[in-house]
């Protein structure tokens, strides 16, 4: 285990976390990030609920409530989902609790992308596991309305087949943000660079369910959640796609992808203008992500991932930031 420093924003620390992360994970209370139960007691509770372990690699979650400054496994009205290391058929499995984790720490704090409060913590008997603060909860304790994008495009498996989340395209759901979102120009950059950011960190899961809306109460309009289960998926899964959806609607291709059926700053300029998004700020965009490497690679040197996954990290993400690199203006 990784000492001084804070298992949320990675920062030097003497505690388990920061002030400020302390603050937005758990209301400013002193909290461990060990846990007070061991994974085979949480795994056991899970088999006890009826739930099964998919050899698949589904993954087992579970909510937590804050009791004091002890997390606690409860049935209903959690405050926080964990999720421990996974069973299944893909590579590096226990490695994805660090990689998650760094993955959103890497969405917010260098390409400022709204994020679920999350952390890097451990079971009693030092097994890892990732955390995240639910934010469908609002200030007065009830739960915001939210809806994914397969239910805002209404694709159901019994509608559209076992693949129904994947049966799509990131164009169409950026029609469906400007469709609902009343402030729908704001909320298109968002979804436009969190495309962008999913590309260049090689998450090639981010479907149909990994995106959502709630609706603002104060003004009855609906709004991008926080993003979620950020994770570059080439560490796990080393032949899956670029990206889980199709850039494109209509199946447009540009001279570059036809060339190396691969997407290019050329892909994204044309996704960013069917978005409705200005060039110029397509352009800076784009650049934000060009000009961030260090700060990448602080975090992931800083991360809880394994040294040689530390350097694969960086290897697919560099691969990518080949590919979208535009020079600065």
């Amino acid at each position: 285990m990784k000492k001084n420093i804070c298992h949320s924003c990675l920062k030097e620390c003497k505690d388990s976390f920061c002030y400020t992360c302390s603050k937005l994970l758990f209301a400013g209370r002193k909290v461990s990030h060990l846990l007070e139960f061991t994974l085979p007691e949480f795994t056991d509770l899970k088999l006890r609920e009826g739930n099964r372990i998919s050899i698949s690699g589904a993954q087992l979650k579970h909510s937590l409530k804050l009791d004091k400054n002890k997390l606690r496994l409860i049935q209903s009205g959690g405050e926080y989902i964990l999720k421990p290391v996974p069973r299944g058929v893909f590579m590096h499995l226990d490695q994805l609790p660090a990689n998650e984790h760094l993955t959103m720490q890497i969405a917010k704090q260098v390409f400022g992308i709204s994020t679920a409060p999350n952390a890097y913590i451990y079971f009693a008997d030092k097994k890892p596991a990732y955390i995240t603060r639910r934010f469908d909860i609002s200030p007065s304790g009830g739960r915001f309305v939210v809806e994914d994008f397969a239910q805002i495009a209404q694709k159901t498996e019994e509608s559209d087949g076992q693949d129904y989340k994947y049966n799509y395209s990131y164009e169409e759901i950026g029609a469906l943000i400007a469709k609902y979102a009343a402030a729908s120009g704001i909320e298109s950059e968002k979804f436009f660079r969190l495309v962008i950011f999913n590309y260049v960190i090689s998450n090639g899961d981010a479907h149909l369910k990994n995106f959502s809306m709630y609706r603002n109460n104060e003004y009855g309009d609906y709004l991008l959640t926080p993003a979620y289960d950020l994770v570059c998926t080439r560490i796990h899964s080393p032949y899956e796609s670029d990206m889980a959806l199709e850039l494109f609607a209509d199946g447009y291709e540009s001279e570059g992808y036809k060339a190396g059926s691969k997407y290019l700053t050329e892909d994204f300029m044309e996704f960013g203008e069917r978005l409705g998004i200005k060039n110029t700020t397509i352009e800076i965009i784009i650049n934000e992500f060009v000009q961030s490497e260090a700060k990448v690679r602080h975090l992931v040197e800083n991360s809880f991932l394994s040294s040689e996954l530390r350097k694969e990290y960086l290897k697919h993400y560099k691969d990518k930031m080949q590919r979208i690199y535009l020079p600065v203006k």
